[in-house]
């Protein structure tokens, strides 16, 4: 049988989301300003995924150390699920989240 499968630039963007959240010291996807999935935009482009991601981090967490945990699980993610190697994952931290309350 001939054909091709394509998946939608939002599955990925889920994916990714589910990805990105599953890594400790990510509290949450930020805004960042995109519209169609929070926090998260893919674009394909002559067949080359990139993901953009906007997180919230948590307090005390290393960003770099997170930056790269996510763009590492995202990769890997959308290998796994939908047999996409992004070219670029990019990650940018929008907030961080609040300190402990002391108590």
């Amino acid at each position: 049988m001939e054909g091709h499968s394509l998946i939608s630039a939002e599955i990925l963007g889920s994916y990714a989301a589910d990805a990105a959240r599953e890594v400790s010291g990510v509290l949450r996807l930020a805004d960042g300003g995109l519209h169609r999935l929070r926090g998260v935009k893919v674009t394909e482009e002559d067949g080359t995924v990139s993901v953009e991601l906007h997180l919230t981090v948590a307090w005390g967490a290393s960003v770099p150390e997170v930056g790269a945990a996510v763009q590492r699980r995202v990769s890997d993610y959308l290998g796994r699920m939908a047999d996409v190697t992004p070219a670029a994952v990019d990650v940018v931290v929008d907030e961080i989240g609040p300190p402990p309350a002391a108590g």
